[in-house]
């Protein structure tokens, strides 16, 4: 059994763990991450269908034009170099309807105003509104500025306003209504819930640059991972942390599957709050602590097809499409499944190997977690492969056919182009990211409860941390500020920051 002792135990190699740990071994403390699964990066992770790579959750990312936002936190972890860019299109996001209406989401504010005015004249005050509300939401979050602050966000009057109402009121013209909230799926937002704010800060970020990673996201983990060890950090694979070693009230060990004990001063956990608190024991925490987060409520899950195609058959678009049955884009937990899907995202990765054919195409939709509720108790991944029960098998190729009927509909020549054909499932999702029930973003903000949206580093466990997309906002840019928030815990915040922007 392991005897060594580190300053930092960092549960999880999603993209939040890592930075902590980069960020940490940066400033000379020990450090070493442990991850359950063979691949490194949580959402991070790609997985390869005759030789045609597919990325299982970063399709885009925000803001990385040189001397943007994610650009500059990218550039102190050594990812802008180092890592193979595409930048999308000016229209980057494409939103169409079944109705044969398209229209598009376009890069910098002033490109994004004037395409919409151009397809609603009418509208041009209540889009140019729209414009201008999103970038002041925007600034009251100095971290996504770079800019410091005692506080993460500095205007609590704008954290209680509904996305849908606001938007709702620029307008009664119902398309323009569905194209502005028209790429929902990247925060699975609901008509009743969603705060402005989330909405906000994740369509700015791509309003102002949209790139993919060539030949998919994990290329970020390999180099975070790199770079970590270059400095003197350990970031250990299939490493599953079953339970802890606590004294006096704090952790003192973390132990994994294979017996292996790994002892730390702190210990920083970048997996699902209620997973992590049920491995320590309800036993540790006052009631109240534990039950805020084995009750808090997820996001949705997905549903996802992914297709190998057949060669020079399918163009490669340099654009995402969100595609809508109707004008209600927001997500809705309550679908009928007879009537599913309602919406789809479908992207094409990008690859070295041709910029004009596709090779493969992505398309994902909501689902709930009750659909596979029955084969639950299944598990299926590279480190522990179980096989999944034939009904589970069958029911997913009937839902695999339910998607790609709705897809023909936007793209009829798809059936033609298709060489074979793989679908993730909820479950998918859990067994290799480690939540409990396949979410995709974390906990589901609402508007009406803003001080539950925020949730802080800090645990009841004083020398226990959190980090990772269950804190403030999800996403890369999202997971980002919060490596940065929970590192801030034992660092000058000011100074770290100031030693980000030298790295430009």
């Amino acid at each position: 059994m392991s005897k060594q002792s580190y300053d930092f135990v960092i549960i999880g190699s999603g993209l939040g763990g890592l930075q902590c740990a980069y960020i940490l071994a940066d400033h000379g403390f020990s450090v070493c991450v442990l991850e359950k699964n063979q691949q490194l990066g949580g959402s991070l992770q790609i997985f390869s269908r005759e030789k045609t790579v597919f990325d299982t959750g970063v399709h885009y990312l925000p803001a990385l034009d040189e001397g943007q936002p994610l650009y500059s936190y990218f550039k102190y972890f050594g990812l802008t170099d180092s890592v193979k860019w595409k930048k999308l299109d000016k229209h980057f996001d494409q939103i169409s309807f079944d109705d044969g209406s398209k229209f598009h989401h376009a890069s910098s504010w002033k490109e994004f105003e004037n395409t919409l005015i151009s397809d609603f004249p009418q509208e041009e005050n209540a889009i140019r509104t729209y414009s201008e509300t999103i970038q002041k939401v925007v600034k009251t979050f100095p971290l996504d500025e770079l800019e410091y602050n005692e506080k993460d966000h500095t205007d609590d009057t704008l954290l209680d306003i509904s996305a849908k109402e606001f938007i709702d009121g620029l307008t009664e013209n119902e398309k323009l209504r569905a194209v502005l909230a028209g790429s929902n799926l990247l925060y699975a937002g609901s008509a009743e819930k969603c705060p402005l704010y989330v909405h906000a800060l994740v369509t700015h970020g791509y309003v102002l640059s949209a790139y993919r990673c060539i030949d998919g996201g994990s290329q970020l983990a390999k180099e975070l991972s790199k770079r970590i060890r270059e400095k003197g950090g350990e970031v250990l694979r299939r490493k599953k942390v079953v339970g802890f070693d606590m004294e006096n009230g704090q952790l003192t060990a973390a132990r994994t599957e294979d017996g292996e004990m790994y002892r730390g001063k702190n210990f920083i956990s970048n997996i699902q709050p209620k997973v992590l608190f049920q491995l320590i024991g309800k036993e540790h925490f006052k009631p109240s602590f534990y039950n805020r987060f084995q009750r808090a409520p997820h996001t949705l899950s997905s549903f996802s097809v992914h297709i190998v195609c057949k060669p020079d058959s399918f163009p490669y678009h340099n654009h995402n499409v969100y595609h809508h049955t109707s004008n209600d884009v927001w997500a809705k937990p309550d679908y009928v499944e007879a009537e599913w899907p309602l919406q789809f995202m479908l992207s094409t990765p990008a690859s070295s190997k041709s910029e004009t054919f596709a090779e493969g195409i992505s398309i994902m939709t909501y689902m709930r977690f009750d659909e596979v509720e029955q084969w639950a108790n299944s598990h299926n991944t590279i480190v522990s492969p179980l096989e999944r029960p034939s009904e589970y098998v069958n029911w997913k190729e009937q839902k695999t056919e339910q998607l790609l009927k709705a897809v023909e509909k936007r793209f009829p020549e798809i059936r033609n182009c298709i060489q074979s054909v793989h679908a993730s499932t909820p479950l998918t999702f859990r067994d290799y990211i480690g939540n409990d029930d396949g979410n995709m973003y974390g906990t589901e903000k609402d508007f009406r409860r803003t001080v539950a949206n925020f949730v802080s580093p800090k645990t009841k466990i004083h020398n226990l941390w959190l980090t990772g997309q269950y804190l403030n906002l999800h996403g890369i840019f999202g997971v980002t500020i919060s490596s940065i928030v929970t590192c801030g815990q034992f660092l000058d915040r000011k100074k770290l920051l100031e030693r980000i922007k030298r790295a430009e």
